[in-house]
């Protein structure tokens, strides 16, 4: 049955591969992916679904998945392609048997993230079909012509979204779902036992399905003369979200022509028949310059191609119908004067947070040592490094606060502090835990656990109720793996202890173990909603 809904991309890829016959959904919460998978589980019983350590093993087991012949779909934001990317890249040598779609969401502009990378240069890289969705419709259309196509072409597919379209809502005309594919396990071995000698074989395989990516491309919907003009000094090239910015511009009325450009490969003859109606191209696109780079080689050195590289667009962050009317020489009005005297208010641990009696306990004691530095890791306590508490002196990656410690302290650094959240230390910490216990490196490691992945909305945390396992397991010395409850009546046991943890001449474990706030009132409206 069709029928109209006002929805956020994010549930408009959820609603889309629901009806597209998932049969399982993997994913490390990350905004702004995270609520994808939160539909899926909230509406979709019939989809396996549970949240996965990190995002390298939920790329392994969608693609187990697609093995199996069922179809699946994993979900991550930009960063999380870096965990991801050895099962990713290989993924595209194995090919696929059931549909796999990965689903990558940037951040440009990093309202939630340490860089603004482009996910597109991870599928240019693999060699796979990469979808970028200009509209919430798209975003929904997409999942099921994604999934086809992986199936036709025996390829995983990357669909890229940003954070605009991931956030934003909009209204989407939905079909009804189809059955999710019989159980079919690949019985072709050579195509996932990836020795050297099948490894080639299928490099070559994937090397001679290029053509067939770009005939794909060439007659996709998706990539279209959006605007058509005989002649005109400049044309556009529009990827993805900045369709729209440049459709706000209204570039018919001004005689420019438009190609708008959602699925790669790039589309070269779409792009040369632009060039050759226009003096120059302006090229925008929401995110790094992959497509510019990309024109400019294919349109020669002699020809003028604008954008971020030239500067007529912003190098950096998002782009908005403003700077793309400024490239094409219009005069932007300001509707309304800049705010004058307004303060920013940064974020800020919430008033109680277990992390803030942490950081208390933690900043009492270093201020004992002068050369003490305390390794941060990603995640709500990141905050600690902001006013009041000043108590992190790096966040690098996920898991790199343990690893930093380590060599900090093989560099002769003391003392050297590690503070990692539960979810983290689960996501990428463990390894990095091993590896300062093989050494016998001189680090005093905090899991600051609140039961939950609290920075991405309260997720289930992959480790809940393992830590000290987890921790004997990697071979830290049982009497050095201590459980504290931060509360500001604990402050005095809470330093005891770490001003013995760092005198120790090898590695320590502190867990501080309280519950995140904003989890338990959940917990507790949930409770009282069911009386």
């Amino acid at each position: 049955m069709i029928e109209r809904k006002l929805l956020l991309g994010d549930e408009a890829i959820a609603i889309g591969a629901i009806h597209a016959g998932i049969s399982g959904v993997y994913a490390y919460p990350g905004t702004p992916s995270t609520e994808i998978t939160e539909y899926i589980q909230a509406s979709a019983p019939e989809v396996r679904s549970r949240w996965c350590t990190n995002e390298k093993t939920a790329m392994e087991a969608a693609l187990g998945m697609s093995y199996a012949g069922k179809r699946s779909l994993v979900c991550m934001k930009h960063v999380g392609m870096n965990v991801a990317a050895d099962a990713f890249v290989n993924s595209a040598i194995t090919g696929v048997n059931g549909g796999l779609v990965v689903l990558a969401a940037d951040d440009p502009s990093m309202h939630s993230s340490q860089n603004e990378q482009d996910s597109r240069f991870y599928g240019k890289f693999a060699m796979i079909p990469i979808l970028e969705p200009s509209t919430q419709q798209e975003a929904y259309d997409m999942m099921k012509y994604a999934f086809d196509m992986s199936e036709k072409l025996r390829l995983p597919v990357l669909m890229r979204i940003v954070t605009r379209l991931a956030h934003s809502r909009a209204g989407v005309v939905v079909d009804d779902a189809m059955a999710q594919n019989e159980l079919n396990p690949d019985n072709e071995r050579t195509h996932w036992v990836l020795l050297p000698g099948n490894a080639r074989r299928q490099y070559a395989s994937l090397v001679a399905k290029q053509p067939e990516l770009m005939s794909w491309s060439l007659s996709s919907p998706y990539n279209k003369q959006a605007v058509e003009a005989d002649k005109a000094s400049v044309g556009i090239v529009a990827c993805g979200i900045a369709y729209n910015y440049v459709m706000e511009n209204n570039p018919k009325a001004m005689g420019i022509p438009v190609v708008k450009v959602s699925q790669y490969p790039v589309p070269e003859s779409l792009i040369k028949e632009l060039a050759q109606k226009c003096d120059s191209l302006l090229i925008a696109e929401d995110g790094q310059p992959l497509v510019e780079e990309q024109v400019k080689a294919l349109v020669g050195s002699d020809y003028k191609v604008k954008g971020r590289l030239t500067g007529d667009l912003p190098r950096m962050g998002e782009l908005t119908p403003d700077c793309v009317g400024e490239a094409l020489g219009i005069k932007v009005e300001q509707t309304f004067a800049a705010a004058q005297n307004v303060m920013p208010r940064p974020p800020a641990l919430c008033q109680g947070c277990g992390h803030r009696d942490v950081y208390d306990a933690l900043n009492k004691v270093v201020a004992e040592y002068a050369d003490a530095r305390i390794f941060g890791d990603i995640g709500c306590y990141t905050l600690g490094a902001l006013p009041p508490f000043r108590a992190i002196d790096s966040c690098v990656d996920m898991g790199a606060s343990i690893t930093m410690a380590k060599g900090a302290a093989d560099a002769g650094v003391h003392p050297a502090i590690a503070v990692i959240g539960d979810s983290t230390f689960a996501h990428s910490g463990m390894t990095g835990l091993l590896d300062a216990v093989n050494d016998g490196s001189r680090i005093t490691v905090v899991i600051s656990d609140n039961l939950t992945t609290a920075m991405t909305g309260g997720q289930d945390s992959a480790g809940t109720n393992k830590f000290e396992a987890i921790c004997l397991g990697l071979g830290v010395d049982p009497e050095h793996v201590n459980v504290v409850v931060p509360l500001p009546k604990n402050m005095e046991e809470i330093t005891r202890i770490i001003r013995e943890e760092i005198e120790y001449d090898g590695v320590s474990v502190i867990i501080p173990r309280r519950e995140c706030l904003q989890t338990l009132n959940r917990k507790l409206r949930q409770k009282r909603a069911q009386q």
